[in-house]
């Protein structure tokens, strides 16, 4: 559920919005997977409805395709709702920020940069849940070079040349990355592109190295180009943040909605979980790749949905103040003033859902 590919930064383009259309019932889909049925789920509130929430449209933002809107229609988890729902496709983090801000969308999730860059910009909008990775260890993103690249240690790109979408997570992995090899961002040329420019760049050798995510990183990786840099702690992070719109929260109708939007969701993905072949063809699906490419990427893409916790308010300050150094925001951020939890205290879709 991350973060994915690109457009130009600030312009918040929502493509084909289409309202979802379900096949499948949840106690089929349930029985099938070992999941929690939709009856033992909808005794403790999980699947409420509510007459109110009958004229809403909840749109979802979808970042670059990490397969919700093919699990929604496996599972039918929306079926039974009050409101309609939608999905608009993203390939970039920070217009769906923006677009979640204006209430363009509901909704959405993106990798730990977007917020930050967002809040900088005074947008209106809430960090309200996290995606937590089921494998740590497991980075979504990296920092990889060509196949025979002489580069082999970070020290090594001074001098040279980085391909990185702009205010993507993937620029914060390379800000960080830089740091702890000692460079600045002055020592190094950093070449913001969109992922499709940079892999036409990356592949011409017009860059040295290029900071990219899945599944353009498996591909890579797959056609022999190495990891320089992995996208994990301390200088990454494996989390995602569902954002949502300040016009929404404001309006406890449309806020309990969400919250029961978030909990049908979070259901899709704790049932991906236990379904990874199933998962790997939505994937698959919605990112045009092969079904061989998607299973690669699948356990980088396994989340568990949680409130917000503070060592993620703690970690997403740290970036904010490694971006302001950088000076790649003129405006400090304060991440615990756009951070609002809607889920109730303790909920953990892997654990309460599957």
């Amino acid at each position: 559920m991350s973060k994915r590919t690109i457009r130009s930064l600030g312009t918040a383009i929502l493509t084909a919005t289409a309202t979802l259309a379900v096949s499948a019932s949840i106690p089929n889909a349930a029985s099938a997977s070992g999941v929690r049925s939709a009856a033992s789920l909808a005794k403790e509130g999980y699947l409420a409805t509510n007459p109110a929430w009958g004229k809403l449209t909840l749109v979802i933002g979808d970042n670059g395709g990490d397969g919700s809107q093919a699990l929604a229609a496996d599972t039918g988890i929306f079926k039974s709702a009050s409101y309609k729902v939608s999905f608009a496709k993203f390939t970039y983090g920070p217009p769906l920020v923006e677009a979640a801000a204006s209430g363009d969308i509901s909704v959405g999730s993106v990798g730990d940069v977007p917020p930050i860059t967002g809040a900088a910009q005074e947008f209106g909008f809430k960090i309200v849940a996290v995606e937590r990775s089921l494998y740590p260890t497991q980075p979504d993103e990296d920092i990889i070079v060509p196949k025979g690249s002489p580069i082999h240690t970070l020290a090594e790109l001074k001098g040279k040349t980085i391909a990185v979408p702009q205010g993507s997570s993937a620029n914060g992995l390379v800000l960080l990355a830089l740091k702890k090899a000692g460079l600045t961002p002055n020592e190094v040329s950093i070449d913001y592109l969109s992922p499709a420019a940079g892999a036409t760049a990356y592949a011409s050798g017009k860059v040295d190295a290029w900071a990219i995510w899945n599944p353009q990183l498996s591909i890579e990786l797959g056609q022999g180009s190495r990891v320089l840099a992995k996208g994990l702690p301390p200088i990454d992070q494996t989390s995602s943040y569902e954002v949502a719109s300040d016009k929404l929260l404001d309006n406890p109708v449309d806020k309990a909605a969400l919250t029961n939007l978030l909990e049908r969701d979070a259901y899709d993905f704790a049932w991906a979980n236990k379904n990874p072949a199933k998962y790997a063809a939505a994937i698959a699906q919605e990112d045009g790749i092969t079904i061989a490419e998607a299973k690669s990427d699948i356990q980088a893409e396994e989340n568990t949905i949680t409130p917000i916790k503070p060592t993620d308010i703690a970690a997403e300050q740290s970036l904010g103040t490694a971006f302001l150094t950088a000076g790649q925001i003129t405006k400090k951020v304060n991440v615990s003033s756009i951070t609002e939890n809607i889920l109730p205290a303790g909920f953990d879709s892997e654990k309460q859902l599957g």
